[in-house]
């Protein structure tokens, strides 16, 4: 059984920096695409950022510059960093995996979506105050 757990979330001043972590257990695929999302209160859940197994990353343009993920394959850990956070960066945020690496490629041309993401955490919320 896939889990994903987030962890890292909090309470910001707009300019501060959060380090988010997801821990996932279960999966044995060695190729996957996973990412970050975030969803606002009566917004879409939109991604945030997305990385494959060899390591290959893109961004949202919202976020570009100001966020990066990583992976730690010997502990099973993604992680997203988020700097100079922006009140309208509150959201909940969450780790998502795909077996279908291909999907990757998709979010790299901005053509990827929540639905195309088989394996959720339960998320982590991330305010941020003016």
């Amino acid at each position: 059984q896939v889990q994903l757990v987030e962890s890292g979330g909090g309470s910001v001043q707009a300019g501060g920096s959060l380090r988010l972590s997801c821990t996932v257990s279960g999966y044995t695929d060695s190729r996957y695409c996973m990412g970050w999302f975030r969803q606002a209160p009566g917004k879409e859940r939109e991604r945030v950022a997305s990385i494959d197994a060899d390591g290959g990353v893109s961004y949202a343009a919202s976020m570009k510059g100001r966020t990066t993920i990583s992976q730690d394959k010997s502990t099973n850990t993604l992680y997203l960093q988020l700097n100079n956070l922006e009140p309208e960066d509150t959201a909940m945020y969450y780790c998502a995996a795909e077996p279908k690496e291909r999907i990757c490629t998709y979010c790299e041309g901005g053509y990827c979506a929540a639905h195309e993401f088989g394996y959720w955490g339960q998320g982590t919320q991330v305010t941020v105050a003016s």
